[in-house]
């Protein structure tokens, strides 16, 4: 059961997806030649699963290879902050119904680069914590 006291919360999965709705640009980490790898994507959340485009290279080449992969996303304003971790299994669109889908998302790169690839995580789990916070 989620910790709901304090300045500190632990949020359920569902409201870890309900938050991830909220941004557009989140964290995805994967190991490259053995070290760990910090990516930032631009993305949308839809039906539960979490949708990037990506250019040809180490990341999309990666996740091909190793589909099991971490996502994270934080906020933070005035008074309170929170912080998700998603970790999935991350696929390649590549039928036709699937891209079209996707790209009614209507993912904005921060960089105006070609990206053709469409990504889809499947959460197999999600955690996160709400703080409070003083700033007093």
């Amino acid at each position: 059961m989620p910790d709901r006291t304090g300045p500190v919360t632990t949020l359920t999965e569902q409201e870890c997806l309900d938050l991830l709705a909220t941004e557009r640009l989140g964290r995805l980490i994967l190991v490259v030649d053995d070290r760990p790898d910090v990516y930032p994507v631009n993305y949308a959340v839809h039906d539960g699963r979490i949708y990037f485009r990506s250019a040809e290279g180490d990341k999309l080449t990666e996740l091909t290879l190793k589909p099991m992969t971490t996502f994270q996303v934080d906020h933070a304003d005035a008074t309170a902050a929170w912080s998700v971790v998603v970790r999935g299994i991350a696929r390649t669109l590549v039928r036709f119904d699937e891209i079209n889908a996707a790209e009614a998302l209507d993912l904005q790169s921060w960089v105006p680069t070609a990206k053709y690839n469409f990504v889809e995580i499947r959460p197999t789990e999600s955690d996160g914590r709400r703080f409070v916070l003083d700033r007093g």
